[in-house]
């Protein structure tokens, strides 16, 4: 596999659906399953509603010798969280900053999990925050993110994801069978 190993890991949870998963060519870098050269990330619910995964990073994202490239730490961060305010809210959102800490290299071959929160709740809006860490086998943090995201209406959601009008409204209904959870 190109990707990182991604597995359920030790934390209780509950594996996520995401809303994507509706559209017949599904491709995102992140969680995709169909992306071989993605991410693959399998996220489940935490419980005190946020989201959790766990990765391995093979050689195939390494930097220095033996570390993951800290782009790839990030992208996990938005990803996940990301797609939480997108299950939390019932709408699509769109990074518009990130924060990031590096406490620690993440090194090829160890499991990692990252875990996302926010405060967001259906009805604010936005821009919303959420927050996602990294954390070693010993549960030591090691990358430290907050992120921004805008939420977008289902047409400024068509337009920026170059959907078609069946895809969208796929999504769209997605999304809101979300809403009325």
């Amino acid at each position: 596999m190109t990707g990182p190993t991604t597995e359920a890991g030790s934390r209780d949870g509950v594996a996520v659906e995401l809303p994507w998963r509706v559209l017949p060519d599904y491709q995102c870098f992140g969680c995709s399953p169909a992306n071989e050269r993605g991410l693959r990330l399998q996220f489940r619910h935490t419980p005190d509603g946020g989201l959790t995964c766990a990765l391995t990073f093979d050689r195939t994202f390494e930097s220095y010798p033996g570390v993951v490239h800290g782009g790839m730490s990030a992208t996990v961060c938005d990803e996940i969280m990301g797609n939480l305010l997108v299950l939390r809210l019932g709408v699509s959102v769109f990074t518009t900053s990130m924060r990031t800490r590096y406490v620690e290299p993440l090194a090829i071959g160890a499991t990692y999990h990252c875990t996302a929160s926010t405060d967001a709740v259906a009805g604010d809006k936005g821009p919303y925050t959420a927050h996602a860490q990294i954390t070693d086998a010993a549960g030591q943090a090691v990358v430290f993110v907050t992120g921004s995201y805008q939420p977008v209406t289902p047409e400024q959601a068509k337009a920026r994801m170059a959907m078609s009008d069946d895809e969208a409204r796929l999504v769209d209904q997605a999304l809101s069978a979300l809403r009325t959870d």
